[in-house]
């Protein structure tokens, strides 16, 4: 859901980078999990909003400068559960993670690792026997199968 870039201010507030269509769809969640690899807490969230891009939060039981330091870097979660059901052809990035992608012709290109948001379009990375950026666009993507788990594209293997 985003990612904890710098404390903001001296009173414990962290300054965070959402990863969300909308910055304050942040502010929806009461609780976050605030993490890494595999080291995650739950944390309540006393205060929350929106500034600019980016959404200012404070967690319960943070209260200086320092202790807000500690979450520099760490990334933020939201239980599955909690999330908005999504509508025909919307997808959490999460889900696309690990998909198999193959093209019209059959041709595998290998598995999804990474999403990167780039502005005009968000771009598939595709590792295989070569990494490949392939656009998130509907022209591209013409079918997506989480329980197969397998991604099809428009796409030729020479790009």
């Amino acid at each position: 859901m985003g990612r904890i870039v710098a404390p903001f201010g001296v009173k414990g507030w962290i300054k965070v980078e959402p990863f969300t269509a909308a910055a304050k769809s942040l502010l929806a969640y009461p609780s976050w999990w605030i993490g890494e690899g595999a080291d995650w807490e739950q944390r309540v969230i006393a205060e929350a909003r929106q500034q600019g891009g980016m959404v200012v939060a404070r967690i319960a039981g943070c209260d200086d400068r320092d202790a807000a330091e500690g979450y520099r870097g760490r990334q933020i979660a939201v239980a599955r559960q909690q999330l908005p059901v999504t509508h025909a052809n919307e997808y959490y990035w999460v889900d696309l993670i690990g998909l198999n992608v193959v093209n019209e012709a059959g041709r595998e290109f290998g598995k999804v690792i990474r999403i990167l948001e780039t502005g005009a379009n968000d771009v598939l990375l595709v590792q295989g026997e070569r990494e490949r950026l392939i656009p998130f666009i509907a022209e591209v993507i013409t079918g997506v199968d989480l329980q197969a788990g397998e991604m099809r594209v428009n796409w030729n293997a020479d790009y």
